[in-house]
């Protein structure tokens, strides 16, 4: 039996402003997996020829959450890893590399439940909006349940709005990004913050754009981590007739705007908003991932597993 695999899962750009905890889109920026047969049996040998593992490796935890849960042995497998998503940045680096661990078993084993999928990287992850988008692509609505299992439904992302994203080359770990946000709120700030999440849901699946420039505004997280990230004020600040809105991308440092034209203009908007921190940055322009489909695909010789 010989075991040739790919897989890639997408990054993903969670809150969106307003929806804290609770919105992610999956972005064309890719956890890439290569996998091959070894000798024997229930043992994982992972390189990473492009990126160093800061603790844990979440693929492993991930792949063996599920091979403990459904018992019996499995195949010996060679995992040369790629990723093209900075760690710690806020484009959900560990949700991807969870939802790998969870796909590559899936492979192995044969097609899980969507639901079980999920409610195990909400287990692993701690929340479900990074790893719903990642999952499933598009642009997610999660929500954790009382017995602590997770709901997401998919709708698809505007394919006319870009996302432009500058990440600042330091790292911030979403541990430290939660530790600056107060206990507490306002019962005028959660309601600030769920007028701008109706707007932006409408926004987004009517086509009227314009209702954006008001609606990726935040009062929840935002204003308390702009003293980790320089520059976000200065970003949030920003407007142009081509500026649909500003975000903070998941816990930060990475910063998003959106547009339908004139991208260059809102790079470099964005652009100027961090040059004056001095804190060297990079700048993409993505679209959405669409459908978590097209980033599974395996050739496995011998088994009957989907592709």
């Amino acid at each position: 039996m010989s075991i040739s695999l790919q897989i890639k899962v997408p990054a993903s750009i969670a809150n969106l402003g307003p929806g804290f905890d609770t919105l992610a889109v999956a972005v064309k920026l890719y956890l890439h997996l290569s996998v091959s047969s070894l000798a024997g049996a229930n043992e994982l040998k992972f390189e990473f020829p492009n990126c160093n593992i800061d603790g844990e490796n979440f693929i492993e935890r991930a792949f063996l959450f599920l091979a403990r849960q459904q018992g019996g042995d499995f195949p010996s497998l060679r995992v040369v890893v790629h990723t093209d998503i900075p760690m710690k940045s806020g484009l959900g680096s560990s949700a991807a590399a969870t939802v790998a661990g969870l796909r590559l078993y899936e492979a192995i084993a044969g097609p899980l439940p969507e639901q079980g999928l999920l409610n195990a990287a909400c287990a692993l992850e701690g929340h479900p909006d990074n790893v719903a988008a990642a999952l499933l692509g598009g642009l997610t609505i999660s929500c954790q349940l009382p017995d602590r299992s997770a709901f997401a439904a998919k709708v698809r992302w505007p394919d006319a709005l870009a996302i432009i994203v500058l990440t600042p080359e330091f790292a911030l770990s979403t541990s430290a990004s939660r530790g600056a946000l107060p206990e507490m709120i306002s019962r005028e700030d959660a309601v600030f913050n769920l007028q701008r999440l109706g707007l932006l849901l409408y926004g987004l699946q009517s086509g009227n754009f314009p209702v954006l420039r008001q609606a990726f505004a935040d009062r929840i997280h935002q204003p308390y981590r702009q003293k980790l990230v320089p520059g976000l004020s200065q970003a949030l600040a920003l407007e142009h007739p081509d500026l649909l809105g500003v975000c903070l991308s998941g816990a930060g440092p990475s910063v998003a705007a959106f547009a339908q034209r004139n991208f260059d203009e809102v790079e470099g908007l964005l652009r100027e908003a961090f040059q004056s921190t001095g804190n060297p940055f990079t700048i993409r322009r993505l679209t959405a991932h669409q459908d978590y489909e097209s980033a599974f695909d395996c050739g496995l010789a011998g088994l009957g597993l989907r592709a």
